[in-house]
């Protein structure tokens, strides 16, 4: 879809002046998450990872091959919200299922929940 230069100028304006954020973001997906404990080892997308970055393991279908490896997602239960970059494959988890390390989970819930119903999407 085309937009004037006009037009966008004058969205991105109100935006900054209005303290909002654009952030272009895919569907929402609901389902479980996670918590896991990446303790510095290696991910399926190639790199180290702690218990304190926030980290997520995709299932297998979001995590299409490593096609997403290094985007990030926007994570919300409960009122709570949290951003993720995506560094592991998560082989157990159902369609729409996520696996986030410590730091993550516990942005959303203690980790004492063990399993909470979330939605999350592609920022």
């Amino acid at each position: 879809m085309y937009m004037p230069v006009k037009a966008v100028l004058s969205t991105v304006l109100l935006a900054a002046l209005t303290g909002a954020t654009l952030v272009a973001r895919g569907p929402v997906h609901h389902g479980d998450a996670t918590n896991y404990t990446p303790e510095g080892a290696y991910g399926a997308c190639g790199a180290r990872s702690s218990n304190s970055d926030l980290v997520v393991a995709l299932n297998p279908s979001a995590y299409n091959n490593g096609n997403n490896c290094w985007r990030h997602i926007g994570v919300s239960y409960n009122g709570n919200y949290v951003e993720a970059t995506v560094v592991d494959l998560c082989p157990g988890c159902a369609r729409y299922g996520i696996d986030l390390s410590p730091a993550a989970f516990t942005r959303l819930a203690p980790l004492e929940k063990g399993r909470i119903q979330v939605d999350w999407h592609f920022l």
